[in-house]
């Protein structure tokens, strides 16, 4: 399946030198999926209601300020390959050309939608993310913003006293009572509101109750929930527990999921490739394969490697964080690290991924032994 029939010619086109007042205002009155922009008539970026909704930047700023890159995808690209760029690109969106010349947009809904029938085969269980992150009630606002920035998440469940999910903190909640307030007062009071908000208990900011998913639900059932009540993702529970958080299933889970392919050398899937530099996807590809290698029960079926920049940097090089995820056939196997460039980075979070894997394979191990004891205490 390719674009054609999906991509939209739903969005605006503005001048990057129009004043981001006016495109707040564009945004309001046509309530677009994105914004083109344009310089001299030559695409430059796009701008999406969340980027404006979360940023601080004034209203007599030009949108070439708040214009972010984002890939370029043509009307006969097939599906899978659109959902690899979106999700390689860290995008939600992309501009869509035929002959050269700008023919609209495609978004993450247009796609999920246009496959959504096609999603009852996979379960929850089949694609979505374990190593989630949590908070407690009483984390400020201010440490949640910081776990927000460090993993590049936009999203935090929420646990009580018990360890049970009682809320969820999305990026967008908090620059919510942030500009609430901030309307409230007068420009002089507002970097003292601003610290208030920061010291403020995620009690007070987060949604509740939260949607969930059961690791037996179908993705198609989930996808469809997203899609209707505009969530970007759904924790996910196990079947005879609401309140336990076993993961989560983004968008960007299910995206991944369609890339998936049955080629001759492992499918690895790079979030944020600009951030490369002396190392490629097939040294990527070949490092993780060395590893995958040792062990040769374990089948990895797909990779997934997202970079993250800090702002920090050394010497002019940026501090990198980097996760990787492995799908095999021995369920998921993950590892996380930083350092100064995306080589360094990466070659810490492979480390630590390899012992994760030898973790794995003890626990599957141990698992064995305790099935063969069993077997011969049955026979005693």
């Amino acid at each position: 399946m390719d674009i054609a029939d999906i991509a939209t010619r739903e969005f605006v086109e503005v001048d990057a030198n129009k004043r981001l007042g006016k495109v707040r205002s564009i945004f309001e009155r046509e309530n677009p999926k994105g914004i083109i922009v344009t310089e001299d008539d030559d695409y430059t970026g796009v701008i999406t209601q969340k980027q404006l909704v979360q940023s601080h930047v004034e209203d007599n700023a030009k949108a070439g300020a708040m214009t972010r890159s984002a890939p370029k995808v043509e009307r006969t690209d097939d599906v899978r390959e659109v959902a690899r760029v979106l999700v390689e690109g860290g995008v939600k969106l992309a501009p869509v050309f035929e002959a050269g010349e700008l023919w609209g947009i495609v978004t993450e809904d247009d796609i999920l939608d246009a496959v959504l029938d096609n999603l009852d085969a996979l379960s929850v269980e089949d694609i979505y993310t374990r190593d989630v992150i949590t908070v407690s009630e009483d984390t400020n606002v201010g440490q949640v913003v910081n776990l927000l920035r460090k993993h590049g998440i936009s999203r935090l469940p929420v646990l009580g006293d018990d360890d049970g999910l009682t809320g969820m903190v999305t990026r967008h909640d908090i620059v919510d009572v942030v500009v609430r307030d901030m309307n409230k007062t007068t420009r002089g009071d507002r970097s003292g509101e601003i610290e208030r908000v920061l010291d403020m208990p995620v009690y007070d900011v987060m949604s509740s109750p939260v949607e969930t998913a059961k690791l037996g639900d179908s993705v198609e059932d989930a996808v469809a929930r997203m899609l209707e009540n505009d969530f970007a993702g759904l924790v996910v529970t196990p079947e005879d527990d609401d309140t336990h958080v076993a993961g989560i299933l983004t968008k960007t889970d299910v995206l991944r999921a369609l890339t998936y392919t049955e080629e001759e050398h492992m499918d690895v899937q790079i979030t944020n490739i600009k951030l490369l530099d002396t190392i490629s996807r097939a040294d990527l590809r070949a490092d993780i394969e060395q590893v995958a290698d040792k062990y040769g029960a374990m089948q990895v079926q797909h990779a997934h490697v997202r970079f993250h920049e800090h702002k920090e940097k050394l010497r002019g090089t940026p501090l990198i964080q980097c996760q990787i995820r492995l799908r095999t056939n021995k369920g998921q196997a993950a590892g996380s690290g930083e350092g100064y460039g995306a080589e360094t980075a990466f070659n810490v979070a492979l480390d630590k991924l390899e012992r994760n894997v030898l973790e794995l394979k003890g626990v599957q191990a141990d698992e064995e032994y305790r099935g063969q004891l069993l077997r011969k205490l049955g026979e005693l």
